[in-house]
């Protein structure tokens, strides 16, 4: 296994072990493709770990057959790693228009309040909150209510969120946040979305 060295070594009274086994608050944003897909890449990893994984997307329509999302629960129906659970919380959201956005905007408040619950119960090891950025964003759900709970969560639950135009507050709070910057997409030139690729 790599052994990764910090550049810096808190004086915060923890054991090596402890700091290392800190459960952490990740978040993935910007313009750039790829937000989702390396989350879902940790939900890949959580399930090798034999971790039970939550994956709750956001805003993306209950309609759109995502690839992750087939494999994510084949791998869960398997035996052989962690269990995982797939919500879906929006009826859809286009970059053109967002004409339910009451009612998508109801569906985030209520998969947010279900969020809550299950880090109380402490019911998965990783949390995916895909495309969550927007609902903060947006004003759809406090921001300052989602860093709160996310620092009082009990257990070793890791939270990852994902989603273009994260706030700041959640960002100065995050343990670890990278974001995807553009430099090139085929959509620049014309081109639709396309299987194998997007889904």
């Amino acid at each position: 296994m790599p052994q990764g060295q910090p550049s810096v070594v808190p004086d915060d009274g923890l054991t090596t072990r402890q700091r290392r086994n800190r459960p952490l608050v990740m978040v993935h944003t910007g313009v750039g493709k790829g937000k989702s897909t390396a989350a879902f890449g940790l939900a890949l990893r959580a399930w090798n770990q034999g971790w039970p994984v939550g994956v709750f997307q956001f805003v993306k329509s209950a309609k759109w057959k995502v690839g992750e999302e087939r494999a994510l629960r084949v791998l869960g129906d398997s035996g052989e790693g962690g269990t995982v659970d797939w919500h879906k919380m929006g009826e859809g959201w286009s970059w053109v228009q967002r004409d339910a956005q009451l009612d998508n905007e109801a569906k985030a408040r209520e998969g947010w309040e279900q969020v809550k619950r299950d880090l109380a119960a402490e019911r998965y090891r990783l949390y995916v909150l895909d495309e969550f950025a927007y609902p903060m964003h947006w004003g759809w759900v406090d921001t300052g209510e989602v860093v709160e709970v996310l620092r009082g969560r009990p257990g070793t639950q890791h939270v990852v969120i994902t989603g273009r135009n994260a706030p700041r507050e959640l960002l100065d709070f995050a343990d670890l946040v990278t974001d995807m910057s553009k430099v090139k997409h085929p959509m620049d030139a014309g081109q639709k979305g396309q299987r194998g690729i997007e889904w």
